[in-house]
């Protein structure tokens, strides 16, 4: 199978990873990298790093001989996009932005969009025509805590989580600016963050009795790229007990793996991985979780998603080695 994949928003982080994850896809053929104020130049005179490897150009027409559309472009955008062109039915849709996340905003133009965490919502996504692909922060947070709400021990969680510069996106502000980010930390957005909404509907999804609390403080690292979260709750089950639960619930699924080992943020950096530690001490659980925000936080997921629903290798394309030095 020859999947032809159409990428709009081309030439930002999301689309620039999108780029070099399919154009070394076996399956998958890029007919449209669609970006206005680049069209007619060269891929590589934006993402310089692809100089030698596609001579593809940015194009500011749609093209509708395509079987998928990856939509990489900022948070309201979707939306109108879908509003303002009318996407043929069977052309499958890929979502990178927040728009559709949310069950009660999962629907434009009658287009019913499945949430895409292949480790909550597989066998859905297998038959689903349009995704909407997690966010970032949510899929590291989620995916430290699905087990236990499956299990029904989510009650109270206090979460922290850091993040690099890419996290921001590619459009410059004053926290993005390299004498800010450097030897700096932040706190922002705390309590308040945008993913809090589709963390809980995947928690509740699981554990549907109860109140569960999340409480949520993000931070802005001196990094370019990753997520390192650790989340805190109450809990009474032994660690084996627990280890056990985790890595029978991610058994199946290829990229997110359970060691009882400490780990760093560097052993998922350029990989579509999720790692996951638990810690105890008394009834006190820590779950630490980590992966890098631009593929399995976005464009590697979205890539995810597509070999699921086109019926192929889940692990096509994303055979990624870490940057580990």
């Amino acid at each position: 199978m020859q999947i032809k994949a159409g990428i709009i928003g081309g030439a930002g982080y999301t689309g620039g990873e999108l780029i070099r994850l399919l154009i070394n896809h076996p399956h998958t053929e890029i007919v449209l990298i669609h970006s206005k104020s680049n069209a007619g130049n060269f891929v590589y005179k934006v993402h310089a790093d692809l100089l030698g490897e596609t001579d593809l150009k940015f194009s500011g027409e749609l093209n509708e001989n395509i079987d998928v559309l990856f939509l990489c472009v900022g948070h309201g955008e979707a939306t109108k996009f879908l509003q303002q062109n009318k996407i043929n039915e069977k052309i499958k849709i890929i979502d990178l932005s927040q728009d559709f996340r949310i069950r009660r905003s999962s629907t434009v133009d009658r287009r019913p969009f499945v949430y895409g965490l292949p480790e909550l919502n597989k066998s859905d996504i297998k038959s689903a025509h349009n995704i909407a692909n997690p966010g970032c922060f949510a899929t590291a947070i989620q995916l430290g805590l699905l087990p236990l709400a499956k299990a029904g021990l989510l009650k109270e969680i206090y979460t922290t989580g850091i993040t690099g510069s890419t996290g921001a996106g590619q459009s410059l502000s004053s926290t993005t600016h390299f004498s800010w980010r450097a030897n700096n930390v932040q706190a922002y957005k705390t309590l308040t963050h945008q993913h809090l909404g589709e963390i809980g509907q995947s928690l509740k999804q699981l554990q549907a009795q109860g109140d569960i609390e999340l409480n949520f403080v993000p931070w802005r690292g001196d990094f370019t790229r990753g997520i390192f979260i650790s989340s805190q709750l109450n809990c009474d089950e032994s660690l084996s007990t627990l280890s056990n639960l985790y890595k029978e619930y991610y058994q199946d699924h290829p990229y997110t793996h359970v060691t009882e080992e400490p780990f760093f943020l560097k052993q998922v950096v350029n990989t579509n991985k999720c790692v996951i530690q638990l810690e105890q001490t008394g009834n006190k659980l820590v779950v630490h979780s980590a992966i890098d925000n631009l593929l399995k936080g976005a464009s590697g997921q979205a890539v995810q998603n597509m070999n699921l629903m086109f019926g192929i290798d889940e692990c096509a394309g994303l055979k990624l080695k870490a940057t580990f030095f």
